[in-house]
């Protein structure tokens, strides 16, 4: 598969260097320019790209940047995007320690529905509620005890199945976790969020996520 990461972070640096193991062709941006992700390519076989150039001939693009940035990417970032683009959104919105207020959020709009509507192109919520280092080193083979199951969310049945097989090529077990708008069951402050736990584990968590933010996970001002 084609796949486009924008940032190279913890999560889409791992990402980058998992996924191209894997046999994915990747092509990988950050909002410094690709000069600044030789060393990256170079250890993966990804290419390094603009953000630009992320999403052109992409099966996949990942988008994983800070939230309070998803507002800077280029406009029309996805214009012209085949309708059948998978958009992964692996974000959280962390408005004390770094992202600020976003009023929609805020007023209880899903951290992933807010981005989507940013990018003007439907996305699917995954791999939001592990550490990076987790993702790298944890997957375990298909039926391993203890595997680490992960939730993926979204409102188009046939991407969220590409996510999911791609969770489960990298080692861990997926779990629908519903529509777009459910996807504050994973976010930060629930049951599910950077626990590591197993199939049932997550499914229970899940169902007893509370909508609710804690005022950890609110902005203050």
């Amino acid at each position: 598969m084609n796949i486009g990461i924008i940032g190279a972070g913890n999560i889409g640096g791992t990402l980058t260097r998992r996924l191209s193991a894997l046999g994915h062709q990747v092509a990988v941006a950050n909002s410094r320019g690709p000069q600044t992700l030789t060393d990256l390519a170079a250890q993966t076989g990804a290419r390094a790209v603009s953000v630009e150039e992320a999403p052109r001939g992409a099966d996949l693009v990942v988008v994983t940047i800070p939230e309070g940035k998803v507002p800077d990417l280029p406009a029309g970032l996805f214009d012209g995007a085949p309708d059948d683009l998978v958009v992964v959104d692996t974000g959280n919105y962390y408005p004390q320690q770094r992202d600020g207020r976003i009023e929609e959020i805020e007023a209880g709009m899903t951290e992933s529905r807010w981005v989507e509507r940013q990018l003007r192109h439907p996305v699917i919520k995954a791999f939001n509620n592990i550490y990076a280092d987790h993702l790298a080193d944890g997957g375990r083979p298909a039926g391993a005890p203890g595997r680490i199951a992960l939730p993926v969310a979204g409102d188009d049945e046939a991407a969220k199945a590409v996510v999911m097989e791609l969770v489960e090529a990298l080692g861990f077990d997926p779990v629908d976790a519903g529509g777009l708008d459910e996807s504050w069951r994973q976010q930060p402050g629930t049951p599910v969020y950077t626990t590591d736990l197993d199939t049932e584990g997550v499914r229970t968590g899940l169902a007893q996520a509370n909508r609710d933010r804690t005022p950890e996970w609110r902005a203050t001002t």
